[in-house]
C-alpha cells in the first residue's frame, strides 16, 4: 500500500532523532522529466540528485509514500484518518513526523489530524510548496529542510514542538489556526487570531509560550471516526430563502458551519430566522463563525447576533472556517447526543480556538 525508502544522512548508524516524512503528493514533489517534456511526481531514491542538501543533515529520515499521490483537491476525511493510523502505527518507532502535502487543502488537513491525535506529544508538521522541487526557483527545498530540522529539534530531550503545525515559507503555524491566504506568492499562509509560533531566518526562532507544552505521562489516543454529514453555508448579501432552504434542508444533514458577518452577524429577515429556528429545532447544530481573517464571532453584541444567541446557535469564538467543519466533523464523530456535540464545539480540543 506504501512505498518506503530510508535517505541516506550524516546521522546513518547513530542514534539521533528519526523522522518519517508521509509523501501524499501535491505541487512540492514534481520534478522536470526530460522524456516527456514536463513534470512528474518525485521520486525519493532519487533524492541525491535533486536535494543533495538532506546528505548532510544529522537525523535519520525515513519516507513513506502514497501508493497513489494525491492532489490536495482530491483529499477526503478518510485520508485524515488514514494518516492519523499511520502516524499511530509509528508513534513509537519516530520521533517525529513530516507531512508533504498541497497547499490547496492543507489548513483542513492539519486542522483533522490536530483532533484525531489526542495527546500528541511529538512534532507532525506539514509542509508543501508553490513551485515543485523540480522548478530552478522553487520554495520547496526550504520548506522542507526547515521542516525537518524543526521536527528534529529537542531541549533539555524533548521536542521543541509537540504540536500539528504548518511551516511555510520561513513561519511556523499552529495548523489548526493557520489558513491559506495567497496563491501565487510564496507566503502561502497566515494565522490572524494566533501568534507565529517560529521564524527562520539565520537561526529558527521559536515563539515558546505560543507551543503547546509538552505534556508528561499521557499516551497517544488516535480517533478513526469523523461524520461528513455537514456543510458550510457562507451569507452574502442577497442571499435567497431558496438557497438557503436548499442547503438546511438536505436529507441527513446534522451540522452547518454558517459563515456569517463581521462579528457573527446575520440578516434579521423573518424567513431567515425561521429557517435557522426550524433547523435547530429539528435537531441540526448550527456552528458560527466569521467570514473576516481575523477578529472572533461575538454573538449578542449587536442586534443582529442576538437571535442567533438565543436560540442556540453555537458560538465559534475565533475559530477559522477550516478548523470549524473538520471539528463538527470530528464532533460528530465521537458522539451523537446533540449537548455533548455542543460541548466539544464549544470548547478548545487542541489550542483551535480562545
Amino acid at each position: 500500500m506504501y512505498k518506503t525508502i530510508k535517505i541516506k544522512t550524516k546521522a546513518d548508524g547513530k542514534d539521533d532523532a528519526k523522522i518519517l516524512v508521509i509523501y501524499t503528493g501535491g505541487t512540492l514533489g514534481m520534478v522536470y522529466d526530460h522524456r516527456s517534456d514536463g513534470l512528474v511526481p518525485f521520486d525519493f531514491a532519487q533524492i541525491p540528485d535533486n536535494l543533495p542538501e538532506m546528505g548532510r543533515l544529522d537525523f535519520e529520515i525515513t519516507v513513506l509514500t502514497f501508493e497513489k499521490l494525491l492532489d490536495s483537491s482530491n483529499i477526503t476525511p478518510s485520508v485524515w484518518i488514514k494518516l492519523a493510523e499511520i502516524i499511530g502505527q509509528k508513534y513509537d518507532e519516530f520521533d517525529s513526523f513530516v507531512i508533504l502535502h498541497g497547499t490547496d487543502t492543507m489548513a483542513y488537513s492539519a486542522s483533522a489530524l490536530s483532533y484525531l491525535l489526542e495527546n500528541l506529544n511529538k512534532p507532525v508538521i506539514f509542509t508543501g510548496a508553490q513551485l515543485p522541487i523540480g522548478v530552478a526557483r522553487t520554495d520547496a527545498k526550504e520548506n522542507f529542510i526547515t521542516a525537518l530540522e524543526i521536527a528534529a529539534a529537542k531541549q533539555n530531550n524533548r521536542p521543541v514542538v509537540s504540536e500539528v503545525c504548518i511551516y511555510f515559507n520561513s513561519v511556523l503555524l499552529r495548523g489548526n489556526r493557520a489558513r491559506k491566504h495567497e496563491s501565487v506568492q510564496f507566503n502561502a499562509f497566515e494565522a490572524e487570531n494566533y501568534p507565529v509560533l517560529a521564524e527562520a531566518g539565520v537561526k529558527i526562532e521559536y515563539n515558546h509560550p505560543f507551543i503547546r507544552h509538552y505534556k508528561q505521562n499521557v499516551s497517544l489516543k488516535v480517533h478513526k471516526h469523523l461524520d461528513e454529514n455537514v456543510v458550510i453555508l457562507k451569507l452574502f448579501p442577497g442571499i435567497s430563502e431558496k438557497v438557503v432552504k436548499s442547503v438546511l434542508q438536505i436529507e441527513g444533514l446534522k451540522g452547518v458551519v454558517l459563515e456569517t458577518y463581521g462579528a457573527g452577524n446575520a440578516p434579521t429577515d423573518e424567513w431567515f430566522l425561521k429557517l435557522i429556528k426550524e433547523s435547530l429545532d429539528s435537531g441540526i447544530v448550527i456552528y458560527n463563525v466569521s467570514q473576516c481573517n481575523g477578529g472572533r464571532v461575538t454573538q449578542g453584541r449587536y442586534q443582529t447576533s442576538q437571535y442567533l444567541q438565543e436560540i442556540g446557535v453555537v458560538s465559534g469564538a475565533d475559530l477559522t472556517t477550516e478548523a470549524a467543519i473538520t471539528k463538527m466533523m470530528f464532533a460528530f464523530g465521537q458522539s451523537n447526543d446533540l449537548e455533548e456535540v455542543k460541548r466539544i464545539l464549544k470548547q478548545p480540543i487542541a489550542g483551535e480556538m480562545s
